[in-house]
Parts: structure tokens; C-alpha cells; sequence
């Protein structure tokens, strides 16, 4: 009796040694929990790259340290010269908002809905209200991309140490975390088939799409030299990320308020673009995602909403992610074959 008394203390004060450390170095990671999560999907997006460089360096270290370099590049250049002229640009906008008059406009696109005045006035100071909390919002978020500059260097310390570690010893990692999961080998393997292919489909099929489309129709802002045009595309990139809504969220009212200031040349222009991005999305995603396990766009459209609210801007990847970490490991739990309501398993 001493004995297993003795093994049920031990095992009682592992347990609550470990509880313990887990919580500590929860909260000792919290600050950096968004970082670190950017890093794996970094090392995950890249990860193809990685192995194509391989296969010529055959250094792991010389291949992570020339992506990571790469990358760095392509985010530090961009960011540096762009964000005081996004954040000027951004400034015009709340500006413009607060004297924009959206009661012409609204009686001559619809007459007799809006011909009492008393109504057509309380619906433009209604929708004044809430472009003006819009554009000031984007005001805030841009400049605090400057008053918060040590913490984002910090932050930005722990993406590229996370990504390089975690795009050199990739497979290690991935056999650390089987170790640590409490499945069979055959739902462990299942699990993993799944996860991969899903994440491939939300990162290449909805994220990197969704980024090209905004791209495509920031372009036609250019061409057709909307005002600016730079804010214009980092929002419609955003909104491209949507599934179902995607860039029309941007580009139709801005065609829209192109029209209504007497320029339908440069609108049909911009829809042009417009339907040109639309094209670019039917015919890239069947060849990115043809071998993925796809999940349905309500389902996605769900998680990145719910994701945005919960994680910020990163919850666009992470919110549909988890739902459908949550789908497969339950059917996998009732030793089900993939739905094909929310998730579509391609052969």
C-alpha cells in the first residue's frame, strides 16, 4: 500500500508540475503567439521552395538563410517605403469622408425611394457615420504601424527565427508533434493527409489566390488613376481573401462613385479588371487545389469572419482552419469518410 501510495503521489505532483509549467509558458508566449503562428505558415507556405533549393545547395541552413533573406526583402522593402504613403493616403480618405455628400447621390441613383428629404438625410448621415468610423479606423491601424515599430522589430524577430528553424527542421518538428498526439497510426496518418491537404487548399486556394485578384485590381486602379490607388488595393487584396464577396466588395463602388462623377470610360475599364480577376480565380484554383481536400465556401466565409473578430487579421487563415480541424478530426473519431457538405476530399 506504501508503494502505490507513494507512485499516485509522484504521479499526482507530475501531473501538477507539468499543468503548471504549461500554464507558465502559456502566458509567457501570449505576446508572442501571433508571430510564431505567422512564422509556421510562412515555413509552410515556403516549404516547397525550401526543398527546390535543397536539391541544388544541399545545405539545409544555406537554403533556409537564402529564403529567409529573400522574404525579409520582400516584406522590410515594402513596408518601409510604402507605409507613409498608404498612411497619407489613408489620411485623405477620413478627410474626404467627412465631407463626402452621399444625399445627391442616393436621389438621383434612386428617386423615388429616397424623395422625402427628411429620410434621403437620415440614411447619409447614417452611412457619413459609418465611412467616417471606417476610414478612421484604417487611420489608426496604419500609424500605429509606426508608433508600435519596436514591438513590430521585436515580432518580426520571432517570425523569421520561427521560420527559418522551423523550414530546416520541418520534419523533425512534424514527428515531434506525432509523438505528442494521443491517436492510432492509422487516424494519426489520416489527420496529418487531411490537415496538410486542407491547409493547402485555404493558404494556396483562398489566401494566395485572393492576394493575385487584389493585385490584378489594384492595376485597374492605376491604369484608370483612381485616387489613392494604393490604399484601394491593400483593401481590395483584403477583401479578395473573402470567399463569395471577394474584390467586388471594392472595385463596384468605387466604379459606382466613377460613374456618378461623370467618368464611365475609366468605370468600364475597371470592371474589366474587375471580370479579368473574377476569370484569374476559376482558372487558377482547380489547378492549385485539383488534389486538396477543399472545403466549402460558406464554411470558409464563416471561419474567417468568426477568425477576424477572434485573432485580428490573421484569424483569415486560422478561423477556417480550425473548423476544419474540428470537421476531420471528428469524422475521423466516428470513423467516417470526409462529408462532402462542408469538405470535399479530392481523388
Amino acid at each position: 500500500m506504501a508503494k502505490l501510495d507513494e507512485e499516485y503521489f509522484q504521479k499526482v505532483m507530475t501531473s501538477i508540475i507539468l499543468v503548471a509549467l504549461v500554464v507558465l509558458t502559456f502566458f509567457l508566449l501570449k505576446p508572442l503567439i501571433t508571430p510564431i503562428i505567422i512564422g509556421l505558415i510562412l515555413a509552410f507556405i515556403f516549404a516547397p521552395v525550401y526543398n527546390l533549393l535543397f536539391k541544388f545547395t544541399k545545405s539545409p541552413n544555406l537554403s533556409a538563410i537564402i529564403i529567409c533573406l529573400v522574404m525579409a526583402l520582400m516584406i522590410i522593402l515594402p513596408v518601409w517605403f510604402l507605409t507613409p504613403i498608404v498612411l497619407e493616403q489613408s489620411f485623405k480618405i477620413f478627410q474626404y469622408s467627412q465631407q463626402i455628400d452621399l444625399v445627391t447621390p442616393l436621389k438621383s441613383l434612386f428617386p423615388s425611394l429616397f424623395a422625402s428629404d427628411v429620410f434621403a438625410n437620415e440614411v447619409g448621415n447614417v452611412l457619413q457615420s459609418f465611412i467616417s468610423k471606417l476610414t478612421n479606423s484604417l487611420v489608426n491601424t496604419f500609424s500605429r504601424l509606426i508608433l508600435d515599430f519596436p514591438t513590430l522589430s521585436l515580432q518580426l524577430l520571432v517570425i523569421f527565427f520561427t521560420f527559418f528553424f522551423v523550414l530546416k527542421d520541418k520534419e523533425q518538428v512534424v514527428a515531434y508533434v506525432r509523438s505528442l498526439l494521443p491517436f492510432s497510426k492509422d487516424v494519426e496518418k489520416q489527420l496529418f493527409e487531411y490537415s496538410r491537404s486542407i491547409t493547402s487548399s485555404v493558404i494556396y486556394g483562398q489566401i494566395i489566390i485572393g492576394v493575385i485578384q487584389g493585385i490584378i485590381i489594384g492595376i485597374g486602379f492605376f491604369v484608370v488613376q483612381v485616387p489613392n490607388a494604393l490604399l484601394l488595393t491593400i483593401i481590395a487584396g483584403i477583401a479578395s481573401v473573402l470567399p463569395i464577396v471577394g474584390p467586388a466588395l471594392v472595385w463596384v463602388p468605387v466604379a459606382i462613385f466613377l460613374i456618378i462623377a461623370g467618368n464611365p470610360v475609366p468605370a468600364v475599364i475597371l470592371s474589366l479588371f474587375g471580370i479579368i480577376s473574377s476569370s484569374i480565380d476559376n482558372i487558377l484554383r482547380p489547378i492549385i487545389t485539383s488534389r486538396a481536400t477543399r472545403m466549402h465556401s460558406s464554411l470558409v466565409l464563416v471561419g474567417m469572419i468568426g477568425g477576424l473578430f477572434l485573432f485580428g487579421i490573421l484569424g483569415l487563415i486560422l478561423g477556417p482552419l480550425i473548423l476544419a480541424y474540428l470537421l476531420v478530426i471528428l469524422e475521423i473519431y466516428r470513423k467516417k469518410s470526409i462529408p462532402g457538405v462542408f469538405v470535399e476530399e479530392k481523388k
